[in-house]
């Protein structure tokens, strides 16, 4: 996932670096609320970034691969996993309170966004490739490294003015990102922010997404 050498031993978060779109649900939070939710969230993810293997050279020479799914292998992994996530949502809307949507990316998102969508009580929408869809559809065309892709919602999915989190597993360039922002928004939603697993600092895709964006584990790439 992140090219040769890379650095996870740090956590950070979103909260805790510069950040020109800091929600307003999150601030009103009282100052130990706020620490009581990091705490709890750096506990769980120290257990599940264990998990996390790293292969040298894959796919190519010069790519250090973080995988992530040796974390669903294990019950306690995966649910030290959605718990931070689940933190990391109270964190940015409130606790006590929950989104009313969950966007997840095709595909790894689906992994992560189905399950917490359960946890918190709230509606779960994919953001897929195009031609994978059917009916009314809002898509969206973006830069990857090499050539064009496309994204597409169901136009429908997202009710107007419904707060909106999106989740997936890695932002790097943060295109693939952006991209599902612009979807949300084109069906109405009120965008509250994004979460990762990892960020490939380096790259810095934070700086084309134009909502808050929290991540648990940070890569140099």
């Amino acid at each position: 996932m992140s090219k040769s050498p890379v650095a996870t031993d740090t956590i950070q978060h979103g909260p805790s670096r510069s950040e020109s779109h800091a929600p307003t649900t999150s601030s009103q939070l009282a100052s130990n609320e706020i620490d009581g939710l990091r705490q709890q969230r750096e506990e769980q993810t120290e257990i599940f970034r264990q998990a996390i293997t790293k292969t040298p050279d894959f796919p190519k020479a010069g790519i250090l691969f973080e995988d992530i799914f040796p974390i669903f292998t294990s019950p306690h992994h995966h649910e030290a996993l959605i718990k931070a996530y689940e933190l990391q949502t109270q964190e940015i809307v409130g606790t006590g309170q929950k989104p009313d949507v969950l966007v997840g990316l095709d595909a790894r998102g689906f992994l992560i966004g189905p399950t917490l969508a359960l946890r918190l009580g709230c509606s779960f929408v994919p953001v897929r490739k195009a031609g994978k869809l059917p009916g009314k559809l809002q898509t969206v065309t973006y830069e990857k490294e090499y050539g064009e892709d496309s994204f597409a919602i169901q136009d429908n999915s997202i009710p107007t003015g419904a707060k909106v989190v999106i989740v997936d597993d890695l932002i790097a360039t943060g295109g693939s990102a952006a991209a599902a922002g612009e979807l949300v928004k084109k069906c109405g939603g009120q965008l509250l922010g994004y979460i990762f697993i990892i960020e490939l600092v380096g790259l810095n895709g934070r700086s084309k997404l134009d909502a808050p964006v929290y991540t648990l584990i940070e890569s140099q790439s």
